[in-house]
């Protein structure tokens, strides 16, 4: 699934053939692109509104609401007079996408005359973006951290159950973790850092005002990963803030290895060479601006990748979750598309009729 990468597939018409769609949707809103599989991507637009969840899980009116206008303004500018897909990876669509995943495939072929439209979660979009439709391991790591697999009959998941059950080794935790040492300086509790205590009371006030002033907020995950880069600034000459990222690091590679293909659950932990004369070696990759953080959370993280996943190899990521709710599309496009297919995870339907609801094809 990467025919964008060095130039258009045989299969594609001259002119590029039908339009795309392709968006990522999360807590900082909506990043659109159109184009055709013969052309790439021509033109693109974001939103700073993210998606509204209410008692049905993600809104689909509210996320229509905002991508029509986008879509046609974007449409006119590339000169697309058609688009036949749309791909929409999500934030949270594993958890709360029953509603997207009920009304907007019609919802977009009545508004758009979308033919096809796979939903898929932003870790699998994450995924295509970083390894496109070689089987391996991605943890996508910002404000909160999930981990997904797949050796392309299947997917795994691992962790993304939010900042209060899970999202062990993100920003969220790690944030939350170093208010915690902040707040052990601060009563004189054993396991405290004087320095995270200074670093939080000059971003948030008095300690003893930080119940008060973070529990209350609904953005309460992105206010605590915002104190993250400050446990990593510390982190080499303090042994608490240090010792955060050290087990930050751990949590990534065991999500990593839970999922793994081949050390995974059922994995078997096969050694043997893969098809085509390749070493047998998973991938692992790493996606978010988690990375951001630097030496502080990167060299204990290889460490413990060496540790939990010996014969894995580590790659760079290809691109970011646009990136590869693009690749999907111009892979559905030119039928070229083989990551496999998840109630949950991964969708792919097409309208049953003008106006009807959506039904699967072949790929869920």
């Amino acid at each position: 699934m990467r025919p964008s990468d060095n130039g258009p597939p045989a299969n594609v018409p001259p002119d590029g053939g039908p339009g795309f769609l392709a968006v990522d949707s999360g807590g900082s809103g909506l990043r659109v692109v159109v184009g055709t599989a013969g052309r790439g991507p021509l033109a693109r637009s974001a939103s700073g509104e993210p998606v509204r969840t209410g008692s049905r899980g993600l809104d689909p009116g509210h996320l229509m609401e905002q991508l029509v206008p986008m879509v046609r303004a974007l449409a006119a500018e590339a000169g697309i007079g058609r688009l036949d897909t749309a791909v929409v990876g999500a934030a949270g669509l594993a958890g709360l996408g029953d509603a997207l995943r009920a009304e907007l495939p019609a919802a977009l072929a009545r508004a758009l005359g979308v033919r096809r439209v796979a939903l898929a979660a932003d870790a699998v979009t994450a995924y295509a973006g970083a390894l496109g439709s070689r089987p391996g391991v991605v943890v996508a790591a910002g404000t909160g951290l999930i981990a997904v697999g797949t050796d392309l009959a299947g997917w795994r998941r691992a962790d993304g159950w939010g900042h209060l059950l899970g999202d062990c080794g993100g920003g969220a935790w790690i944030g939350r973790a170093g208010l915690e040492a902040a707040l052990r300086a601060h009563d004189g509790r054993a396991g405290g850092s004087g320095r995270l205590l200074e670093l939080a009371e000059e971003m948030f006030g008095p300690a003893a005002s930080l119940p008060g002033r973070l529990y209350p907020r609904t953005d309460r995950a992105a206010v605590l990963a915002s104190f993250a880069p400050r446990v990593a600034e510390c982190a080499d000459g303090d042994v608490v803030a240090a010792g955060i990222l050290r087990a930050a690091a751990r949590h990534m590679a065991d999500s990593a290895a839970a999922v793994c293909p081949e050390t995974g659950p059922g994995g078997g932990g096969r050694t043997e060479p893969a098809p085509g004369g390749g070493t047998g070696e998973p991938l692992v990759a790493f996606t978010g601006g988690l990375l951001n953080l630097g030496d502080p959370l990167l060299v204990p993280l290889d460490e413990e990748l060496v540790k939990r996943l010996p014969r894995a190899r580590r790659t760079t990521a290809e691109g970011d979750p646009l990136h590869g709710a693009v690749r999907i599309a111009i892979g559905l496009a030119t039928d070229s598309f083989t990551l496999p297919g998840d109630k949950k995870l991964l969708c792919v339907t097409s309208p049953a009729g003008e106006g009807g609801a959506g039904a699967p094809d072949a790929h869920t």
